[in-house]
């Protein structure tokens, strides 16, 4: 996400949403569903409902205290619709962590803290 830091609005996280929606039910590679996770954990930090911070969401802290953006409902919903595919068939994230319960649930804190 350190493309984010050049961003000054939220056209990144909406072009990594909306690249997993155009690509269909395309096998979805790690990386492209890992953009994904971040983008969508964004929009829960916009949402006023983060993770606690650590190095790895440092720069996520700081973007957002500096860009308080509110996400529109239409940003909210794809962000839902693309944790969900990330979660499903043809999704290398999901066959990597398939054995691992607690990616599950950390999908399903994100999920929730979407749509609280």
């Amino acid at each position: 996400m350190y493309a984010l830091e050049e961003c000054p609005d939220l056209s990144f996280i909406e072009d990594t949403l909306q690249r997993i929606l155009d690509a269909g039910n395309r096998y979805m590679d790690g990386i492209e569903g890992a953009e994904a996770v971040a983008a969508a954990e964004v929009v829960a930090w916009l949402l006023g409902r983060p993770t606690p911070v650590d190095s790895d969401s440092q720069c996520v802290a700081e973007w957002v205290a500096t860009h308080p953006f509110a996400p529109p409902p239409a940003l909210v919903n794809k962000a839902l619709v693309v944790i969900h595919r990330i979660q499903g068939r043809g999704s290398e994230l999901a066959e990597l962590w398939e054995k691992d319960a607690e990616w599950f649930t950390a999908m399903a804190d994100l999920h929730a803290r979407l749509t609280l």
